[in-house]
């Protein structure tokens, strides 16, 4: 049973991605990543949108264990049209049929990724897992697909620059083998991937860089600040900074994530990348506040280490300029209504 928040996002969804929908009715996609933090979104809007608007699509979902997923989330089955497909993305079996467009959002997982997985595995994941899925896309029929990058490929956000843009041309540091370069170096590696494949076979790439995300699903026990703050709220707190609050990031709302992804991937230019996120950012200590204000009570924030004067602060935060005014996208949730929504979410309790 959905809660009621996820109802509403849903609702939002559909309407934000309006007419766009309409390019789906009988497609076929194929999706890589749909079990993750952002996958599970997708497929909730997908079944949602299937069913509502009587789109008449399906999606076959990669998955390297469908049966659990699917123990969790019975309700995203044939019925909407969805059925998924057991396999490993850098080794699974080509399905012998056609697809119209290809979703590629396969990772390593971010439990992984907490749990210090091995760098040159998740580098291997992500590139072969690319190439895989590109020489997929290449024989089934698509017409397009979405990669969901990331923020990381722009390597360190220099303090100064307080957003940053797609035509910035840094990079991560190649002698960096620290988990987030492998990540960064990964990405951007299998971006030019996607730009060779798109020029030699002719279907459409869309490249969304994703940077940092608030809402339902989101994991509260792994290296996501935010969600651990809500975690801490959750048991009365102390809600607990680690370093001394002064980095800044921003986050998107779940379901205008989600908006922009399908956007992006019905709309977007091809070989263009764009930006995904919000601009509105504030500091880890700002944001530790406001998730202790969401919750009743006094709820007391802990910063471990003091600020040193006259240091920049550590940035990760994107202009979105170029969806906005080449896609018409918004972000139409703030992050303080983004906490109180993913907070109402996870304490629902169905009856």
């Amino acid at each position: 049973m959905r809660s009621p928040i996820v109802e509403d996002d849903l609702r939002r969804t559909l309407q934000l991605v309006g007419p766009l929908w309409d390019e789906l009715r009988g497609a076929r996609i194929f999706v890589t990543g749909g079990t993750g933090f952002f996958g599970t979104a997708l497929l909730e809007s997908f079944a949602a949108a299937n069913e509502t608007l009587r789109l008449g699509a399906s999606a076959v979902v990669l998955s390297r264990n469908p049966a659990a997923f699917q123990a969790e989330h019975p309700h995203l089955s044939p019925d909407f049209g969805i059925r998924f497909l057991a396999g490993d993305v850098k080794t699974f079996d080509f399905p012998d049929e056609p697809f119209t467009h290809v979703i590629h959002a396969a990772a390593t997982s971010a439990s992984e990724t907490f749990r210090n997985a091995d760098i040159l595995s998740k580098f291997d994941t992500v590139l072969g897992g690319t190439q895989r899925v590109l020489d997929f896309a290449s024989v089934c029929g698509a017409k397009k697909m979405l990669y969901t990058s990331s923020g990381v490929v722009y390597g360190v956000q220099p303090p100064e620059l307080t957003h940053v843009c797609e035509e910035y041309t840094g990079a991560p540091a190649t002698m960096d083998t620290a988990t987030l370069a492998a990540w960064g170096s990964s990405k951007r590696a299998a971006e030019f991937l996607c730009a060779c494949y798109a020029r030699k076979q002719g279907f459409e790439v869309k490249i969304a860089r994703c940077f940092s995300f608030a809402g339902p699903g989101l994991p509260l026990d792994i290296h996501y600040a935010i969600g651990n703050f809500i975690r801490d709220g959750f048991k009365g707190g102390p809600i607990r900074i680690l370093g001394d609050g002064t980095p800044r990031r921003s986050y998107l709302y779940i379901s205008d994530l989600i908006v922009w992804l399908w956007t992006i991937l019905l709309r977007g230019a091809s070989m263009k990348p764009y930006n995904v996120g919000s601009e509105q950012d504030v500091s880890i200590a700002e944001l530790a506040h406001l998730v202790a204000e969401s919750f009743p009570g006094m709820v007391e924030v802990q910063i471990a280490k003091p600020a040193v004067p006259g240091t920049a602060p550590d940035r990760y935060v994107p202009s979105t300029a170029r969806a906005r005014t080449e896609l018409g996208l918004a972000e139409t949730v703030d992050l303080r209504e983004a906490i109180r929504r993913t907070i109402a979410h996870m304490s629902f309790k169905p009856e």
